[in-house]
């Protein structure tokens, strides 16, 4: 079975992007402390447990999502083409 490289990117990104998005506001909600996902803060420019830093770690996600997604792909179809 091939996967479809753009569709797969995509998927990967809108899922990666939604997830860190909706955790941060989660955090948010419920009281957890902005060292709960410092991790994240090092890894994505401008993130932070707040309302500003939920939609900058969006962006950087939807962009880490479609990044990686694709690479997954890509790999996933040499490998298995590769394969008898």
């Amino acid at each position: 079975m091939k996967l479809n490289v753009k569709s797969f990117a995509l998927t990967c990104s809108i899922f990666w992007g939604f997830c860190l998005f909706f955790i941060t506001w989660w955090m948010i909600a419920f009281g957890a402390g902005p060292d709960d996902l410092a991790f994240v803060g090092k890894i994505y420019r401008g993130y932070s447990v707040s309302a500003v830093g939920s939609f900058i770690g969006l962006a950087w996600a939807l962009v880490d999502g479609l990044i990686g997604g694709a690479i997954f792909a890509w790999l996933y179809n040499l490998i298995s083409a590769r394969l008898p």
